[in-house]
């Protein structure tokens, strides 16, 4: 393994990319020709190219791309893509390069990636190698969270169809529909040697600093050793929805000292039922888990003077 230092020099230097897009997402479609153009303007000798645009075809894709061994595989896609990519780079000397081309680009507001495309490909050419922490539930790493409780009930409700009629729009109205009848969980939190009990329908477990687009809290990232645990509202339904609501409003200038985070390096969590989970907004398992951190495990191309620990 290069030094981080050694391997920016490289790409600066030497230009050797692998470049997937997730063309499957209309964003991913339209800007893949100007993405690839535009890195080969910039210098960059792509070793393979990858519009993933079929069921399937992006796992493929990205191990392809993989097997090349660049020094920076760029990858163009919203979180599911970018979590993808990062657990096929935990602890290889390549770094991740990211498009943020979703809806939300949770990773890439965490790390600093802007989400102006122009701007994120400035990144690739002028940035910096930064180490950055994975977190690792069983033998799955992610970049962003892990939900159990409401949101893992909702990503298995949505019915198919309603998907692709209403893209994001059939979660929201899934969970209005699951949400009158959703019971709250009694969820056991036990880390550094302390037992943490909660009555709620949502826990959230964070690596990252975003969710939902929105800042979990000011001092909230993925290159601080943390997994940040937090309930959404507690037993009732009115609860969820305020604490919703007020999360979004006021991540931004929330401390994690204050209530209702927990931060630490891992922890196991179990409920008084079987519970489901989603990681990175893909179905896990159930409840209950143990859920721990990967630190430095992924190189990621970021903005030069990004702080890295």
């Amino acid at each position: 393994m290069r030094t981080k230092s050694e391997l920016s020099d490289a790409i600066r230097r030497h230009r050797r990319a692998a470049l997937v897009v997730n063309a499957r997402s209309r964003r991913g479609r339209r800007h893949y020709d100007t993405v690839r153009t535009r890195l080969q303007a910039a210098g960059f000798t792509l070793l393979g190219a990858y519009p993933a645009d079929r069921p399937g075809e992006l796992d493929q894709a990205l191990a392809d791309a993989v097997a090349l061994d660049p020094d920076l595989l760029v990858v163009g896609g919203g979180d599911g893509t970018i979590g993808a990519a990062a657990r096929l780079l935990a602890h290889r000397d390549t770094a991740l390069g990211l498009l943020p081309l979703g809806t939300t680009n949770n990773f890439a507001r965490t790390v600093g990636v802007p989400l102006d495309l122009d701007a994120a490909l400035g990144v690739l050419t002028d940035g910096t190698v930064v180490d950055v922490d994975l977190g690792l539930i069983g033998d799955t790493r992610f970049t962003n969270h892990v939900g159990i409780g409401l949101s893992a009930d909702i990503m298995r409700g949505a019915p198919p169809r309603l998907k692709r009629v209403a893209g994001r729009l059939a979660y929201p109205l899934t969970a209005l529909g699951l949400l009158a009848r959703h019971r709250p969980l009694r969820v056991t939190v036990r880390a550094e040697g302390r037992e943490h009990v909660l009555d709620t329908h949502q826990v959230y477990v964070a690596n990252g600093g975003f969710h939902a687009g929105r800042p979990i809290t000011a001092d909230a990232d993925a290159d601080d050793r943390l997994l940040v645990a937090y309930p959404v509202g507690g037993p009732t339904r009115g609860g969820l929805l305020r604490a919703t609501a007020r999360n979004a409003a006021t991540g931004h200038r929330r401390s994690l000292a204050e209530e209702p985070f927990l931060a630490v390096r891992q922890l196991w969590l179990e409920t008084d039922r079987p519970a489901r989970i989603e990681v990175d907004g893909e179905p896990y398992g159930q409840t209950p888990v143990r859920i721990g951190l990967d630190p430095n495990a992924l190189r990621v191309m970021a903005p030069a003077g990004t702080p890295d620990r």
